[in-house]
């Protein structure tokens, strides 16, 4: 159904619509019935657009007035839309991809003519595919990414002299900037832009931004739109599925075989167990029949095949100190330690204490015990290696 709404009006409430999916989940059923009242609308513009004849290939980009060039987005919104319908069979996938890439392909011809990006942005953001070098692939993204970063920047700084809103959420959503760049539908929306300090120059200069956005995004759906059609096309077929009786006939059988013994008719039980080709021909078990034969031989199941320790680590630190298997001291704690002579020396000279006086008698008792030894014991009394 053809809708009498103006232009501006249609193509905003595809772009609201379609702004409304795009932080939904693909898969709701909402979601996908905003995405098709968008794209009806959608074909709407673009066939519109095509009869008012707005764009022609003798157009030049100045030739086109600032409030149509808005509308060079269309192609590139249905491509972002119809992206984005759900389908389950592989085929219906494939043609809404080839819609999508005519669709992508379609604005980036059109923009490549009117001259919107340079050649040098051309090339920065169409070598991607062609190089083969990882570094030099990554090379490449970084370069796109900082230019697609740096447009952003200038889109928000032109919509900030334009007295406009900062994008909710901090993040530019092209479809919702498209929407910005629109005419009023209005009176008091008109009456509010005439009051206004903005002037076409400014206009212009952010629905180009915009428009060199889009390229961006559209130059690298179109790799990925690629890459998915590639998949698709080399993926195998869905295997053809029997009928649920045969398959299930087809299961209980291999049981049978793989499971089962083959029955003997009058099979003796004193037989022999296996038949020369060591087939079984009659059922046993490996256990014993016996309770207390299978409770044995369970509780033999998940031993440990090592001894378990009998005590923790510090239990047997402790047991190696007591024993003076484990040497203390030493080391630099020891340097700055006062050893037993230099303590009892130090004590002794504590005076007018009990304690002092203590120690004084037990250095000079030592000191005599020591004079006793040396007359005892002369110095080179022991050396009899050397003697003449």
């Amino acid at each position: 159904m053809t809708s009498t709404q103006p232009l501006p009006a249609l193509y905003a409430g595809a772009l609201s619509a379609a702004s409304r999916a795009e932080n939904l989940p693909t898969i709701d059923d909402e979601t996908q019935e905003l995405l098709r009242s968008s794209l009806s609308d959608l074909k709407q513009v673009n066939s519109r657009v095509t009869a008012l004849a707005l764009f022609s290939a003798n157009d030049t980009l100045e030739d086109i007035s600032t409030r149509d060039l808005v509308y060079l987005t269309v192609p590139f919104v249905l491509a972002e839309v119809e992206n984005r319908t759900r389908f389950t069979e592989p085929g219906e996938r494939m043609i809404n991809l080839s819609q999508v890439q005519n669709h992508l392909k379609t604005f980036v011809s059109n923009l490549a003519y009117l001259g919107v990006v340079s050649e040098a942005e051309h090339t920065l953001h169409t070598q991607l595919p062609s190089i083969k070098d990882a570094a030099k692939r990554r090379e490449a993204k970084i370069q796109q990414y900082k230019a697609e970063r740096d447009l952003r920047a200038r889109i928000e700084a032109v919509r900030k002299r334009r007295r406009q809103r900062p994008v909710s959420g901090g993040s530019s959503n092209v479809l919702d900037l498209a929407l910005s760049l629109l005419p009023p539908t209005s009176r008091s929306s008109a009456e509010n832009s005439d009051d206004e300090t903005e002037t076409e120059d400014i206009l212009r200069e952010a629905t180009l931004l915009l428009l060199k956005l889009c390229y961006v995004q559209a130059c690298s759906q179109l790799e990925s739109v690629e890459q998915e059609l590639e998949l698709l096309r080399s993926a195998p077929p869905p295997p053809s599925h029997p009928p649920p009786l045969a398959n299930e006939q087809h299961e209980k059988a291999k049981e049978e075989v793989s499971w089962k013994l083959e029955r003997t008719p009058h099979v003796n039980v004193e037989g022999p167990l296996l038949d020369p080709n060591g087939k079984p021909l009659q059922p046993f078990t490996i256990l014993p029949s016996g309770t207390s034969d299978r409770a044995r031989f369970q509780a033999q199941v998940f031993r440990p095949s090592h001894r378990l320790p009998t005590m923790t680590i510090d239990e047997y630190l402790e047991v190696e100190r007591q024993r003076g298997n484990i040497i203390t001291g030493g080391g630099r704690q020891s340097e700055t330690t006062l050893t037993s002579s230099e303590q009892l020396a130090m004590d002794s000279e504590m005076e007018g204490t009990a304690f002092g006086e203590m120690k004084s008698e037990e250095k000079r008792q030592k000191d005599e015990q020591w004079a006793q030894f040396k007359d005892a014991n002369p110095r080179g009394a022991g050396n009899i290696m050397n003697r003449g």
